[in-house]
């Protein structure tokens, strides 16, 4: 299959090029250490292979939210190290990504040499997706590299405003993202399952008008479970509701009846007086639940239920927990169905993908974060993904 963009296998030789490479490096930190190096370690296919290939590799990255202007707090300089443990080589700093003092410092590499350049929300006009910005970046490079599927949602410089002024290519972490996200949505083997948990309708409201046009099975879970429950009429006690919402929610099953799509909601879950981590819990059918009491979690029968529904499946999309995974006992639901959906995946059945903060930290939590078909760490990027919508950073790889 042609893809619609070009990857490192397009480019060409680079020996000797100056490649521009957006990556995202914007990692949690603590006391001047990294906590977690995940999003490190997903640049290490392309900064390697192209450094292995003679090109001069020039790293473009933001890090916190600068506002436009020069502050030490956010400076890159203090990944610099860090970065060179992940890599396995050094790596050298420059202290701004545009300007003579950028353009004489990025002179002094070499073939294979490796830089990050200065935090580019440094420049106010990053983040406008400046043009004027963008043909000084552009100057420091010959080729330019997008890497950075978790910041493909904005149109910064650095992710969309430089693939207009060099020739422009997706990174291998960027296409193993694409490639996922077009076997899980663009054109997926069906039948389909989503499945949408979180605590509220309105934060995933055009993820779910999306989905119900695309998928054969939306299972619904987490808080927002209890609206949908609602506008069927089931009374959800003290339960997390936007009861304002129900509406919407009876729009959402319309549509999806019109669709062809079945939505899954619980028929039996887990109810407690108090949240709080172990208290005294019930499990009952959606229409026993008590006035003082509150759905935390998914009951047993609609977990199996919902296996089954993912065993006559080949594909799975999935953004949210089914309950409140991060209070125990009320993980059950979202570990139980992450590890059928990682059998099945295993065993060659469905192609499983995944993405979003709180789903990364449930499948984790559930022992099989290595066992689905591709699991995204973009937030942001992935939900808009699955809204419909076009990823600006993206778009400017296709164009």
């Amino acid at each position: 299959m042609t893809k619609a963009f070009k990857t490192l296998d397009d480019m060409g030789d680079v020996q000797g090029k100056r490649v521009l490479v957006r990556e995202d490096l914007n990692v949690p930190m603590a006391d001047g250490r990294v906590t977690d190096d995940t999003r490190l370690r997903a640049t290490i296919a392309t900064v390697t292979e192209l450094a292995d290939k003679g090109a001069i590799v020039l790293i473009l990255a933001h890090f916190g939210r600068p506002k436009g202007q020069r502050n030490p707090e956010f400076s890159l300089a203090m990944l610099t190290q860090p970065y060179s443990d992940v890599l396995g080589r050094p790596v050298r700093f420059i202290n701004d990504v545009a300007g003579e003092a950028a353009e004489a410092a990025v002179a002094t590499l070499n073939p294979g040499d490796i830089a990050i350049l200065e935090n580019t929300r440094f420049h106010a006009g990053e983040e406008k997706n400046d043009a004027e910005l963008a043909a000084q970046i552009a100057k420091l490079g010959d080729l330019y590299v997008n890497d950075a599927f978790s910041a493909a949602h904005r149109a910064h410089v650095s992710t969309e405003g430089l693939a207009r002024q060099l020739p422009a290519f997706a990174g291998r972490a960027m296409e193993a993202e694409l490639d996922a996200l077009e076997k899980a949505l663009g054109n997926p083997q069906h039948p389909v399952a989503a499945v949408v948990g979180g605590a509220k309708v309105s934060t995933k409201l055009a993820v779910l008008k999306h989905l119900v046009g695309k998928v054969d099975h939306l299972i619904i879970g987490g808080g927002m479970a209890n609206t949908f429950l609602a506008a069927r009429g089931v009374d959800v006690g003290k339960s997390l509701c936007e009861h304002d919402l129900t509406g919407t929610a009876e729009e959402i099953l319309d549509a999806a009846d019109k669709a062809g799509c079945t939505v899954h909601l619980p028929y039996d879950v887990v109810v407690a007086k108090e949240f709080k981590p172990n208290p005294e819990t019930r499990t009952v059918n959606v229409h026993e639940v008590a006035a003082d009491e509150m759905i935390l979690d998914l009951g047993p029968n609609a977990v199996e239920a919902l296996g089954d529904v993912l065993k006559n499946c080949r594909t799975l999309v999935w953004n949210g927990p089914l309950g409140a995974f991060e209070t125990p006992p009320f993980d059950m639901a979202t570990v139980a169905l992450a590890k059928t959906a990682a059998a099945l995946t295993q065993d060659g059945s469905l192609v499983s993908v995944a993405g979003g903060g709180d789903t990364v930290a449930a499948l984790n939590q559930a022992g099989v974060g290595t066992q689905f078909t591709f699991v995204s760490t973009a937030g942001g990027a992935f939900l808009e993904w699955m809204e419909g919508q076009d990823l600006p950073g993206v778009a400017a790889l296709t164009a």
